[in-house]
This record gives C-alpha cells, structure tokens and sequence, in this order.
C-alpha cells in the first residue's frame, strides 16, 4: 500500500490541549486551530516526502524509514527522529517525548500524536 497522495484534514481530536502540551504558544494555537491542513505524501520505497501546509505555513520533511532524520516540527523548532513501517500501512516515530502513529487505511488517514497522558487524533481524507 502506498502513502503516495494528497490529503485534506477533516477532524482532529484534543488540537488545543495537545498544543499547550508540547508548548506551542495559545496565539498560534488559536489560529491554527480552524484551519484545514493539506499534507502531500510522495513515497518511493522506503523513501517519504512530506509536505503540510497549514495556511500560509508549509513544512516539508524528507526521510528514509530506520534512518535518523531532522524533522521540521510544527514549533519551527528541528529535532532527530526515525520513523519505523509497521506492516505496509503504519509509520510509527517518537520524538521529543511525543509519539507519532501515521496509520493509512484506503483513502483516510489517521495521525495520532501522544505525549504523556494527552492524545490528539487528525483524520484526513485523499482528495
């Protein structure tokens, strides 16, 4: 199964106090909190290129899965991550005590992101 496609978010779950946990300020918070984020995944084996773009942010990461990147986070802050595929539809990575589950199933993504006891879940759909 490929990731290969472009997806329109169409809910997410605790946005605002996952954001308040990883230390994302409440002005940014607040405007991103309404906006529909388009991600474009382009996978070539074990090759990814992620493009989200959120208003007029955009963030492009690039990795090859087993292999430490450096991430672009949603703060604008860097920091080293691996993501691992679990079976052929699940990208599973922690970093800076945030775990990440990127999970395809036909045409619907679901993003959960955890850190402690707080989870925030984004589903979006393939346009």
């Amino acid at each position: 199964m490929s990731f290969t496609g472009k997806y329109q978010l169409q809910s997410q779950e605790n946005f605002e106090p996952f954001m308040k946990a990883i230390g994302l300020p409440d002005e940014q918070i607040q405007k991103a909190k309404d906006l529909k984020s388009t991600t474009e995944i382009v996978q070539d084996g074990k090759n990814f290129k992620v493009t989200v773009t959120t208003g007029s942010k955009v963030i492009h990461n690039e990795f090859t899965i087993g292999q430490e990147f450096d991430m672009e986070l949603m703060t604008g802050e860097k920091a080293k991550a691996i993501i691992q595929m679990e079976g052929d539809n699940k990208l599973i990575g922690t970093l800076k005590g945030v775990q990440s589950v990127t999970e395809l199933n036909g045409d619907t993504i679901t993003h959960t992101m955890t850190k402690g006891d707080i989870s925030c879940k984004r589903i979006s759909k393939r346009i």
